[in-house]
């Protein structure tokens, strides 16, 4: 992230430090940026890594990824790639976010496509990534998904969790207060009363988590210069 603040240049590549990655594909990515995208991200077609792993997590992270996030790329974790700096500088990066940043730039409206790109057999140094690391990557991707589509919006993920736990904990309400009124059966000690009041608190809880974030939305681009959108081109203005 603080090399993304600190380039100068119109277009910032980013890739490996172990030398599997092939400098002199750079050209090519540059080319492809010149056709009107503001992402080119390199795809390890031929990768050179063990099948099973590197190679078998990485295909479905990356499926999952893509369908997840509506941005299809086969190879996420491939770290050669370019940017327009217009485009990869209005993100703040946080944790391990970096490896989703072809996703992160969809809600600004990035263009991006991918192309193969060579890729050398590691001869220095050790992975981090593996197996391990799945747990979290997952973990990742629903944040992905939920600062894509509900960032400005939040009330929409709440609000329907609250209101199906609010509905459902009223019904079961209602249903108790039935058979407690008109059958005169004792309901004092039934396990679906705990249930029906936790989902009624429950579903309160959520719907107001809801409003204060979107309150709180509000107050975020009312303090700050970033704005919930993005102007590509003025014309005749």
């Amino acid at each position: 992230y603080a090399g993304f603040q600190h380039a100068s240049g119109e277009v910032v590549i980013t890739m490996d430090a172990d030398l599997q990655n092939d400098p002199e594909d750079i050209p090519v990515l540059l080319r492809k940026l010149e056709e009107g995208y503001d992402i080119v991200s390199g795809w390890r077609k031929d990768r050179k890594d063990p099948f099973l792993s590197r190679r078998l997590p990485s295909i479905i992270a990356n499926w999952v990824i893509s369908k997840v996030t509506g941005v299809e790329l086969h190879d996420y974790g491939c770290t050669l790639k370019a940017y327009r700096a217009g485009i990869i500088k209005r993100l703040e990066l946080y944790g391990d976010m970096h490896r989703f940043l072809p996703a992160l730039t969809k809600r600004l409206g990035a263009k991006i496509t991918e192309i193969p790109v060579r890729h050398h057999p590691r001869i220095y140094g050790r992975s981090k990534y593996g197996i391990g690391r799945t747990i979290r990557v997952l973990l990742d991707i629903f944040l992905v998904k939920f600062l894509n589509e509900y960032i400005n919006k939040p009330m929409y993920v709440f609000g329907t969790f609250g209101f199906v736990l609010l509905s459902l904990g009223l019904i079961m309400l209602l249903y108790l207060i039935f058979i407690k009124l008109f059958l005169q059966e004792d309901i004092g000690r039934r396990p679906l009363l705990i249930l029906s009041v936790l989902f009624t608190l429950a579903g309160i809880q959520l719907i107001s988590t809801g409003v204060i974030a979107e309150l709180l939305v509000r107050v975020y681009y009312r303090t700050r210069e970033d704005k919930p959108f993005v102007v590509e081109e003025k014309v005749n203005l």
